[in-house]
């Protein structure tokens, strides 16, 4: 399994080793043993899978708020999104900063999204299905998005949406949300 961290320190890139044959193929997408080496201590507690029909499907940024904020293990299992992590945390030298990786069913590749981070994709292909582990239970109370085309973050998604839900289409801005909500507090390593 090999780990790069990408841009935004606490966010990696996850390639599995492989092993193909005449079967097909076989890997570990996830292995505890291999994470703490590398430095990401975590302790999933929630799988969740989404499936989303149409190319240009955008869903997020979402996060949770503390106490339940969450890291997250995103792969694609079919077809190809583009995975955008943004720093919402206060303080934090790269805040508002984003970085977005191509995961698809293809390249196998996942990406480790720490708490404190917002969190989206957009479909690449038709017949999307993604899978993540979180460290913390989904809780609606929690529960927060900032808009996927806020100027101050500036992602881009390589495409506009052609799906996209109400709650996603008229979230607030970073800026708005951090005047009103965001509990987030950088703390140096």
């Amino acid at each position: 399994m090999d780990v790069q961290e990408t841009k935004l320190k606490g966010v990696y890139v996850i390639t599995p080793q492989v092993f193909g044959d005449a079967r097909g193929w076989f890997m570990e997408s996830w292995t505890k043993k291999k994470f703490d080496d590398a430095g990401i201590h975590v302790d999933f507690v929630q799988d969740n899978q989404s499936f989303s029909a149409e190319k240009g499907t955008l869903r997020g940024l979402h996060y949770q708020l503390n106490p339940m904020c969450q890291a997250k293990l995103l792969r694609c299992t079919r077809g190809e999104i583009l995975d955008v992590a943004v720093d919402i945390r206060k303080g934090s030298p790269q805040y508002a900063k984003w970085v977005g990786v191509k995961l698809s069913a293809e390249n196998k590749k996942q990406l480790f999204i720490p708490r404190g981070f917002a969190h989206g994709f957009i479909t690449l292909t038709d017949d999307v299905e993604v899978q993540y582990k979180a460290d913390n239970y989904y809780a609606p109370e929690c529960d927060g998005n900032i808009r996927w085309d806020d100027p101050d973050i500036g992602v881009n998604w390589g495409m506009n949406p052609v799906v996209l839900s109400d709650k996603d289409r008229n979230a607030p801005t970073l800026r708005e949300r951090a005047t009103e909500s965001l509990n987030f507090v950088y703390e140096e390593a």
